[in-house]
């Protein structure tokens, strides 16, 4: 296996990022080199999102051609439609007789009041920006501010693009990306030790560690702007052959890596969601225990995703969106 310590470390899969620092936001894509089976679990309390019914365990489509994560709020859903233009393009989707439906489920998470120049005119950029992120998808992922997380903020520090990737010990990897858009913080107080600390691989997000006590203060909620303006949307990633049943396992015992590098998560004011993907190619060696094991690496792979990405964001070029 390639190891870049992103989600590309898992084959058959391609990061695309396109956006605008100008307009402070932008779209990116998961894009699959062949249909997956992959599942959804949504946690958050305002979440924006298209095509997750079809993910659900009983219904019938099996496959998905690639997923968009999106700034934009519900605007930002019609990046999913550029991103099908360029799958139709290839002659990729789900047949029926002579009919072939791209599938691209996608969410969005809202970056509208970040300071960045929304007056887009009729419609929204969105579209082409799937287009485009679909267009230039690569194996090389640039993390931080670009694609979906250029707008992205957190309580104290820029937010962004993440990812990660691990492999289990019988060589099943697993990887994520995440664009980090968090209600709360990724650093403890006003430290800059990050929540997600226990789980760093190789100083990948400055290798601070954690302080040697927490205060009442470290403790305390710390919370940004009002209703709506935040969100962490993910995918998370396997060569494991999983049913769509699994891969909603995955995906729920992933959001455990919310839990470990924000704080708080989950809130009234968040609309987080985790796709999880499976490309089939390495059977589990046990169902359930492999099953678990794998969900428990998954967990901690998106925590490090997370603070990979505030650690590599940047500022944007205006006011109201840097750290």
């Amino acid at each position: 296996m390639t190891t870049r310590n992103l989600i590309t470390d898992i084959p058959g899969l391609r990061v695309g990022h396109a956006g605008d620092a100008k307009l402070g936001s932008g779209a990116s894509v998961v894009l699959f080199d062949t249909a997956v089976v992959a599942s959804v679990d949504v946690r958050g309390g305002g979440p924006g999102t298209r095509e997750t019914a079809l993910l659900d365990p009983a219904q019938t489509v099996e496959g998905i051609d690639a997923i968009v994560l999106s700034g934009g709020s519900a605007f930002g859903l019609d990046a999913a439609s550029g991103v099908q233009a360029w799958l139709r393009e290839q002659g990729r989707g789900f047949r029926i007789r002579e009919a072939v439906v791209p599938i691209v489920p996608g969410a969005i998470m809202f970056d509208l009041l970040n300071g960045g120049d929304k007056n887009w005119g009729r419609f929204p950029p969105y579209r082409e920006f799937g287009y485009a992120a679909a267009k230039n998808a690569s194996t090389d992922v640039t993390l931080g501010s670009v694609g979906a997380g250029l707008g992205a903020t957190t309580v104290n520090l820029k937010g962004g693009v993440g990812s990660a990737a691990a492999q289990t010990p019988d060589g099943i990897s697993i990887g994520a990306l995440v664009v980090v858009n968090a209600v709360g913080s990724t650093t403890i107080g006003d430290r800059p030790h990050f929540w997600a600390a226990p789980f760093e691989q190789n100083k990948e997000f400055g290798g601070r560690g954690w302080p040697a006590a927490f205060s009442a203060a470290d403790l305390a909620i710390r919370a940004k702007g009002g209703p709506q303006e935040n969100t962490t949307i993910a995918v998370i990633a396997t060569d494991a052959k999983l049913s769509k049943a699994q891969c909603n396992r995955l995906a729920v015992m992933a959001h455990d890596g919310f839990a470990r590098a924000i704080y708080p998560v989950h809130t009234p004011l968040d609309g987080d969601v985790i796709f999880a993907a499976a490309t089939g190619a390495k059977p589990l060696a046990d169902p359930h225990y492999g099953l678990a094991e794998l969900g428990m690496l998954g967990a901690n792979v998106m925590a490090r995703a997370i603070a990979r990405g505030v650690y590599e964001a940047s500022a944007l070029p205006f006011a109201g969106a840097g750290h």
